[in-house]
Parts: structure tokens; C-alpha cells; sequence
């Protein structure tokens, strides 16, 4: 866990593409999930948020 957060201190690209993917993910459940209005409101949000920090990470030195 401290390796993780070292990385994301760091701008590590290891870290923040995990980030990065766990978001784009969250979003795609949110879409999904038919329960709550509120989650399928922002999922879109936050799938687009996801994806766009995943290009400009990808950029990040190793």
C-alpha cells in the first residue's frame, strides 16, 4: 500500500493508471447499476474523468 501511494507522490505512471482504470470502471458500474438515479446521473462524469487522466498519465515517466 505505501508502494501506491509513493507512486501516486511521485507521478508515477504505475499508480495513477490504477487509479485511472478503477475510475473508468466505477463509472461503467454506475452506468449499469439500476437502483440509483444520482449514480447513473455521474456516471458518465466520471467514466470521461477516468479516461482522460488515463491519456495524460500514460504520458508520466515509469
Amino acid at each position: 500500500m505505501t508502494d501506491f501511494i509513493s507512486g501516486l507522490l511521485r507521478l508515477r505512471r504505475g499508480a495513477w493508471e490504477m487509479l485511472a482504470s478503477i475510475l473508468i470502471a466505477l463509472g461503467v458500474i454506475m452506468l449499469m447499476q439500476p437502483f440509483a438515479i444520482g449514480l447513473y446521473s455521474y456516471s458518465f462524469i466520471v467514466t470521461l474523468v477516468g479516461t482522460v487522466m488515463f491519456i495524460i498519465v500514460s504520458h508520466f515517466p515509469e
